[in-house]
């Protein structure tokens, strides 16, 4: 018989590990850590206890893989400046969304009034290949009309976040799904038959007025610190200061391609892409070699610029035990390695999933 949760967090360090009821889901995705899903981030009081453990206070962190900014929207809170390094455009997009600061009353005027004005947005464009085969007519000239007036960052994720939702995809494989569905098909999430999405404006109606929700509520609580948003590749990009850490969680080989993950964003707001630059892009021999090698250039890079005795920390699941050979690359000595439960997103199953917080220094 599994164990149960409470038996399984009887074991662990509760400062690193939680059960769903001490945090739930809501906790875990607070303001704008929803403010668009994303497959793989690690959760922000993670983040909290590791700069209250190993950063000065009012001290500055990197993360050189800052994915959707969870360490840069933590240290805010917290009371740290921050930067992130990201090779990722769409990532890149929601972190300066995140972390931006925002006129309230003009954000919510701008919103409030395009949500009136919706159902009227008009397009000449035409959709390509790739939004004629996973959007109903209606649904792709909707997401085209509302483009058109995502003169900001914040209309651009609004957008981009109903056309997740939007696509003609099963409700239960939303992050990754394979073949659009045409017809009605069995939910095994609801349990029920499910029509496929015609219409995206609902969407973007109820994420406009849910990411001004978000921003509202990390806007009064964030602290006075700056966050520093870096499009660039963590191997070679020249940091400007130094930092008192490093608080990162760097893409496992072979799971997520963090480029298709958001192909709609990329389709649909014509972002650059550098897929072929993505570390963890399979998990071959040859694959792993290179991903070795990538991470402990980045977590060099990075540690080049950190003060004296700063602490290197990953957090990483790592299965396939690489991470003492790229600490060592890296020219960084491992001092710690706590282990933690992960919880399992809506907290259904009590399966035992561990990683490590990887604590090290030059």
């Amino acid at each position: 018989m599994a164990v149960t949760q409470e038996e399984l967090y009887s074991t662990l360090d509760l400062e690193l590990s939680w059960s769903e009821s001490a945090l739930p889901e809501h906790a875990r995705t607070k303001h704008v850590h929803r403010l668009h899903p994303y497959h793989g981030k690690f959760i922000p009081q993670l983040v909290e206890v590791l700069l209250d453990r190993y950063v000065p206070r009012g001290g500055h962190v990197l993360d050189p893989f800052a994915g959707s900014g969870t360490t840069l929207v933590q240290a805010l809170e917290s009371g740290y400046d921050a930067t992130g390094t990201e090779l990722a455009a769409f990532n890149c997009l929601l972190m300066r969304v995140k972390t931006a600061r925002y006129d309230i009353e003009t954000l919510r005027d701008e919103l409030h009034e395009l949500v009136q004005r919706i159902e009227s947005l008009k397009t000449s464009a035409r959709p390509n290949a790739y939004l004629r085969r996973w959007y109903a007519p209606a649904a792709a000239r909707q997401l085209l009309a509302f483009r058109e007036h995502a003169h900001s960052d914040v209309l651009r994720v609004i957008l981009s976040r109903a056309a997740r939702s939007a696509r003609r995809a099963a409700h239960y494989d939303l992050e990754a799904p394979s073949e659009p569905m045409t017809e009605p098909y069995w939910c095994h999430k609801h349990r029920r038959t499910c029509r496929p999405v015609e219409s995206a404006n609902g969407f973007l109606r109820r994420y406009a007025l849910d990411t001004l929700a978000r921003i509202e509520a990390f806007h009064a609580a964030r602290s006075d610190r700056e966050a520093r948003v870096l499009h660039a590749d963590a191997r070679d990009v020249e940091y400007d200061g130094t930092f008192d850490a490093v608080i990162t969680s760097p893409p496992y080989p072979g799971l997520i391609d963090y480029h298709e993950q958001h192909r709609y964003a990329y389709e649909l707001l014509g972002l650059e892409k550098r897929s072929d630059l993505e570390l963890g892009a399979g998990a071959t021999k040859a694959a792993l070699e290179e991903y070795r090698d990538g991470i402990a250039h980045a977590l060099a890079n990075a540690a080049a610029s950190l003060a004296p005795g700063a602490p290197v920390l990953v957090v990483v699941n790592d299965r396939r035990d690489l991470y003492p050979e790229i600490l060592e690359r890296a020219g960084l000595r491992l001092e710690e390695r706590l282990r933690r439960h992960v919880n399992r997103r809506t907290g259904r199953r009590a399966g035992e999933y561990y990683e490590d917080v990887l604590v090290a220094r030059q």
